[in-house]
């Protein structure tokens, strides 16, 4: 089933300001809370939707990417997701914080008066670099992780500074009257539990760095610089807390001979001036193999041939781009005599005369082709 529109969920335009954005989700964060609808599926399944769409419309890398590329920037195989589409409930409501003003709600049960949250991992970056070929078929890759884990061994107990609640409240006495705050407790860090016991080579939090290798599946068409996420992939955290997420970055490698413009290839192509006059055939490279291709008699340099759907696939599923192929007629730089003789004879043929036809575009003209 295909995702709505993020911006329809919430209820916002593409203009909407991120104060806009966070006021919308708020209003539906309330409106579709389990605990006010208890044994609901659709006020659930309406609840994570709406968290999914925060997530990503309220982060501006992430906005501009879903308005250039749509949930295709996000979605891939593999357990990639800009938002719900790797999120569970822990994720959600770690978001309040942010929404709701400290306390907030808190997780099922928990109504509207804060209570214990889970702790998140610390999330991991790591730059994966593609060659264009992976970029256009699609590629798994299995890369080496370094991520903090539960140290075996490590217990905990109940946090006695906040009696396993995660947060502490304070109350204040102003001008206005008394006002109560409330914080993530300083002594576990929110998750409501303490070290008991755990093993010398782990940290203050029981926890230890361990290698493992994670699979990515990389979907075809992703661009330099774009950002993938892995969940769960990413540190793990001390007690009863969830796993961070495995943020991968996309690199793209310079091909030796093919140039990316959006989902287009460029090839430059030269060619002899015999084989320009006479004609000819000729391997090129693509990101699927060598194709070989037709050079008609008295191609001009400059000429531009389109090999349509050999570009990269659309991020989007929008079909493929094409491979322009610039055609360059060389021009050799030293001749011997013979060869000088015979163009010199030909320097009065009516054949050697430039004779532009109206369909022979002009340089300028080519360019604009070629953005158009």
């Amino acid at each position: 089933m295909a995702k709505r529109d993020y911006y329809e969920i919430l209820g916002v335009t593409k203009s909407a300001t991120a104060t806009e954005i966070k006021k919308a989700y708020r209003k539906m964060a309330i409106k579709f809370h389990p605990d006010k609808n208890p044994d609901d599926a659709d006020a659930e399944a309406k609840f994570k939707e709406a968290a999914e769409a925060y997530e990503v419309l309220s982060d501006a890398d992430k906005k501009a990417r879903y308005d250039q590329f749509g949930h295709q920037a996000f979605d891939g195989a593999g357990g990639f997701g800009g938002g719900g589409g790797g999120m569970n409930m822990d994720d959600i409501f770690s978001q309040f914080g942010d929404i709701f003003g400290g306390g907030g709600f808190s997780g099922f049960g928990g109504g509207f008066g804060g209570g214990q949250r889970r702790v998140k991992g610390s999330n991991l970056r790591i730059r994966v670099a593609l060659t264009l070929e992976e970029i256009a078929n699609g590629v798994e890759k299995k890369i080496k992780v370094k991520r903090k884990v539960q140290a075996p061994g490590t217990t905990y107990k109940t946090c006695a500074t906040c009696n396993g609640q995660g947060q502490v409240t304070r109350v204040t006495n102003t001008i206005l009257g008394r006002m109560q705050t409330a914080s993530a407790c300083p002594t576990c860090g929110g998750s409501g539990q303490s070290i008991d016991k755990k093993p010398s080579d782990a940290d203050a939090q029981g926890l230890k760095v361990q290698e493992e290798t994670v699979s990515v599946k990389i979907p075809a068409g992703v661009v330099d610089s774009m950002q993938l996420k892995v969940t769960g992939k990413g540190n793990e955290a001390p007690g009863n807390g969830i796993s961070g997420d495995l943020l991968v970055v996309i690199e793209e490698k310079e091909h030796e001979t093919l140039k990316r413009e959006g989902d287009n290839l460029h090839y430059d192509l030269y060619v002899s001036l015999p084989d320009a006059v006479l004609g000819t055939s000729t391997e090129i490279d693509t990101v699927t193999g060598k194709v070989r291709i037709k050079v008609d008699a008295g191609v001009q340099s400059g000429k531009i041939l389109r090999l349509r759907g050999k570009g990269i696939p659309s991020i989007n599923g929008y079909g493929s781009g094409d491979l322009l192929v610039h055609v360059n007629v060389w021009t050799p730089k030293t001749l011997n005599k013979e060869q000088k003789a015979f163009f010199e004879s030909m320097r009065n043929d009516e054949h050697f005369d430039p004779k532009p036809e109206s369909t022979d575009k002009s340089f300028f003209e080519k360019v604009k082709d070629m953005f158009s």
